[in-house]
């Protein structure tokens, strides 16, 4: 059987929040199998925010070894962040997980892959998943031109992905740290 795959994320920081996006669309092949999957949740009691795009069941493995390590570095994030990526990179067993994530806190948002990537963007965006490219270049072009808040532009721009990308739909959840 074909793995299950979730798409597509988007996170924007704005005038001191941060509000992740996230479609609910999980796939098998070119299969829709739920419309309302929830692919953004809250760590740390509140106060780290993650999205996964990937495979499913790999994407909630690795949610629960993101939380462990933040546990462990006392909800220090790009502490957290690293050294998560290193075991993730170098795990026998987690570096066949097929998943992405983001991650952001109040002063950080995080890319984070099993290629050991641990990004912060410049522009206080970013997205991942099959319609990222999509979302992305909307929620840049809504920074950069219009007053709206972040959530409104994590809703925009992932709107704007599920309008493009077969493999997002419009059935989005919002979470956003302020």
């Amino acid at each position: 059987m074909t793995s299950m795959h979730g798409t597509t994320v988007v996170a924007v920081r704005r005038d001191g929040k941060v509000a992740f996006a996230a479609d609910g669309q999980v796939s098998i092949g070119n299969q829709i199998i739920k419309t309302k999957a929830k692919k953004v949740r809250r760590m740390a009691n509140g106060e780290v925010v993650a999205g996964f795009a990937g495979s499913v069941a790999d994407a909630l493995t690795l949610f629960e070894k993101f939380d462990a390590m933040l546990e462990k570095y006392q909800s220090n994030l790009p502490r957290a962040a690293m050294e998560f990526a290193r075991e993730w990179r170098t795990d026998k067993y987690l570096r066949r997980l097929e998943a992405m994530l983001l991650v952001a806190d109040r002063t950080h948002l995080l890319f984070l892959s099993g290629n050991g990537e641990v990004i912060e963007p410049d522009d206080d965006v970013a997205s991942i998943g099959s319609g990222g490219a999509p979302a992305l270049a909307a929620a840049r072009a809504l920074l950069k031109h219009t007053a709206l808040s972040a959530e409104e532009i994590a809703r925009e721009a992932l709107t704007a992905a599920s309008e493009i990308c077969v493999f997002t739909n419009n059935n989005i959840t919002i979470e956003t740290l302020t």
